[in-house]
């Protein structure tokens, strides 16, 4: 039978497994390309591919390979192709189009223009033309544009193959079915399965690591339950060769039901253990696989022989704030030492530095990504050669690192560092603070700024000026980062340091890092998401914390706008205080984003509370709305390409100002803040309005030491209130 080319895609970490998939279907010339494997083989392989892979996400059929250097080209080679042969007239498709360039700036245009092509060489060549489809085409077209070459393709998965096709009840983020068998791959799941020893997953969730888990030992194909494929429209298609491929598939099911060992599966969510007993149902697995309500810190061995506990410790719901997330790797650490010694552990984390506090030291840790996230599987064998103290490390290594820091001068630091826990620490007990500035350079020679959030610390380093030497600065942060674990009694890895330096323009949003981690923390009755790698800022402003607490104060019954809105956090007390709506406007949509999930975190979400990107200045001029309160804190200064004009507080405040001030109700309120240190209020050009001065009464205790940290006022129409 004629061999042809075909490309299994994946996500990066995964291609090892995909490649020993692969040859065990008996694929050859497999060669890793940019997400996936190609590999060649007969359509039968290719139609075992669809139904057995269980860690690629699509299998793709690629047909063309030109270069694009403009728009006409793509039409050009899109249109030489003959689609004749892949689809019937009166079909349907759908285009997928990935990639930029050769001037083509959106995804949606080219899918478009290879739309035109395939329909007008219908036209030309049939006399009629197929229509769009986009949820279930005869054929799907998958076209990629990288570095002005055109790789066009026909989607033989048509959905992506993680949908098994069992799933129906799920949780927050649950994990892909193919990262979920790729993870228990990668724990020795099927050597566990050879020697007969049971899977244990205390966090279940929906069920995916046990469902994947089970069909893995009982040989039941992944895509044995999907009705639907990407080939099933194609002209080339053979449902004789399917139906046989299936059968075959159906039979080593039934056969391999009896080799399914022992899985058990719990969770203390209610929700979770439901979904996971109705994915089981559907998935045919119920009556192998046992699944409860139970705490984690209750989970014990089953009897018999030793096996594999796998675990995907999820962050928020299920174990509720970021503390209670930290406190769990130790717990987590602790119960395997104490109960499962001579199991296989595999943990997969979000949190790697975490898995360090687990005191038992990993045998394997390999890389996975899970969506945008950078993760780690952590593999263990529970045996007390591996098992570590280290909570007694941990101390004797901040002990060392602070004798350091004391020998080489830093004891000043130290003290102060102490009074100002001692003063700050009882004043953020009694008001229920958790996230406050304990330190902002004290001391001018160790110029550094320390944010507390619960147990995490954010430390910013401010550029030393030109009279202390490099040398001598460097010395100083060093000191500053040993002592803080030790005074503070917090792991290293729960300090994060940033060095500040005077920003300008899009400079002072452009990204530090690429880490996209979160951490929740709360302020009052709000929780927001904290980012203490990737911005100069964490996404919370601290100095503002009673600004959004009056804000909250004020917005019970008002319809509130929110200018320059950032991360959403004054929205959030708006809504939390009893706001009607909401509006929250940014030219940024990865702070609209990071609104988004704010809200949603504090279970705001709905038609009533609008994100909306657009340039501040522009969307005041268009809108009709009135609003009873109304925050604006802009940037000192913007230059973004996507700004008509650049943007200077103070240059520009009075036209925003007034602009904002349109959109008051007859006796609504308007608070203006600045950061901008220099900056001077026109308040004759403003004269009609009744302003006071609140910078004084929102400067809270923490950044008193720094009362020009900011500025804000108080705008209502005069004669009113």
């Amino acid at each position: 039978m004629n061999k042809q080319t075909f490309i299994a895609t994946a996500p990066e970490g995964i291609e090892p497994l995909l490649t020993a998939e692969l040859t065990e279907l008996g694929a050859t010339a497999l060669k890793p390309v940019r997400g996936g494997i190609r590999f060649q083989g007969p359509l039968e392989l290719a139609y075992r591919a669809c139904l057995w892979l269980r860690t690629a996400s699509r299998v793709l059929l690629p047909l063309a390979e030109f270069p694009v250097t403009e728009v006409d080209a793509l039409y050009a080679g899109i249109r030489a192709l003959p689609w004749e042969e892949h689809l019937a007239p009166d079909g349907t498709l759908a285009v997928e189009f990935t990639g930029t360039g050769s001037g083509i700036d959106h995804s949606h245009y080219g899918a478009q223009r290879v739309k035109d092509a395939v329909v007008d060489r219908f036209r030309a060549q049939c006399g009629q033309r197929p229509n769009v489809d986009r949820h279930q085409p005869d054929l799907r077209i998958h076209v990629l544009l990288r570095d002005d070459q055109a790789t066009v393709s026909l989607d033989w998965s048509g959905d992506s193959l993680h949908r098994r096709g069992y799933r129906e009840a799920t949780v927050i983020a649950p994990l892909k079915e193919t990262l979920a068998a790729a993870l228990l791959l990668k724990s020795g799941w099927p050597d566990v399965v050879t020697a007969g020893g049971p899977l244990l997953d205390p966090l279940c969730g929906s069920g995916t690591l046990a469902i994947e888990a089970a069909w893995i030992a009982g040989d039941h194909a992944p895509g044995l339950l999907r009705e639907r494929w990407g080939f099933s429209g194609w002209l080339g298609h053979v449902p004789a060769l399917w139906k046989r491929l299936r059968a075959e598939a159906q039979e080593r099911r039934e056969a391999g039901r009896a080799r399914i060992p022992l899985i058990w599966a719990s969770d203390h969510d209610p929700k979770a253990v439901r979904a996971a007993l109705t994915n089981a149902h559907r998935a045919g697995v119920a009556d192998r696989i046992r699944i409860e309500r139970r705490e984690f810190s209750a989970i014990q061995p089953p009897p018999g022989l030793p096996g594999l506990l796998i675990a995907n410790p999820p962050y928020g719901e299920r174990l509720g704030t970021a503390e209670d997330l930290s406190e769990f790797y130790p717990q987590f650490g602790e119960v395997l030492k104490t109960r499962f010694t001579g199991w296989r552990a595999a943990l997969f984390t979000g949190n790697p530095e975490l898995g360090k506090r687990m005191g038992l030291r990993a045998e394997k840790v390999h890389s996975f990504h899970n969506g945008p996230l950078d993760c780690r599987l952590l593999r263990f064998r529970v045996e007390p050669q591996f098992f570590v103290d280290r909570a007694a490390a941990d101390q004797r290594s901040r002990a060392r690192a602070l004798e350091q820091a004391i020998a080489g001068g830093a004891d000043g630091f130290i003290n102060r560092l102490h009074k100002n826990l001692r003063h700050l620490g009882r004043w953020a007990t009694r008001e229920g603070v958790s996230c406050y500035r304990l330190y902002d350079a004290d001391l001018p020679e160790y110029a550094v700024a320390i944010d507390r959030y619960e147990q995490w610390l954010h430390v910013q380093e401010y550029a030393p000026p030109p009279t202390v030497e490099p040398e001598r600065a460097r010395e100083r942060l060093e000191h500053v980062m040993a002592a803080l674990p030790a005074a503070l009694d917090l792991p290293p890895e729960n300090i994060f340091l940033k060095v500040r330096q005077r920003q300008r323009g899009a400079r002072q949003y452009q990204k530090q890092a690429e880490q996209s981690h979160c951490h929740e923390v709360r302020e009052g009755s709000a929780r927001f998401l904290v980012n203490f790698t990737d911005y100069l800022d964490t996404g919370l402003f601290l100095d503002h914390r009673l600004t959004r607490q009056r804000l909250g104060e004020m917005a019970n019954g008002q319809r509130f706008l929110n200018l320059f809105g950032y991360t959403g956090a004054a929205t959030v007390h708006a809504a939390l205080g009893g706001a009607i709506s909401t509006t929250t406007v940014d030219l940024s949509a990865t702070y609209l984003d990071w609104a988004r999930r704010n809200l949603a975190l504090n279970g705001i979400n709905g038609s009533g509370h609008q994100l909306i990107q657009a340039d501040c200045r522009q969307w005041l001029m268009g809108v009709r709305e009135r609003y009873g309160l109304i925050f604006v804190d802009p940037p000192t200064f913007s230059n973004s390409k996507r700004l008509e004009h650049d943007f200077d507080v103070q240059r520009d405040h009075v036209e925003l100002l007034r602009q904002a001030l349109r959109l008051l109700t007859p006796d609504g309120t308007l608070i203006f803040s600045t950061n901008h240190r220099r900056f001077r209020l026109d308040r004759e050009s403003l004269a009609e309005m009744q302003i006071e001065d609140w910078s004084r009464q929102t400067l809270p205790l923490d950044f008193a030491r720094d009362p020009k940290i900011h500025q804000c006022w108080l705008f209502r129409v005069k004669g009113e209130r």
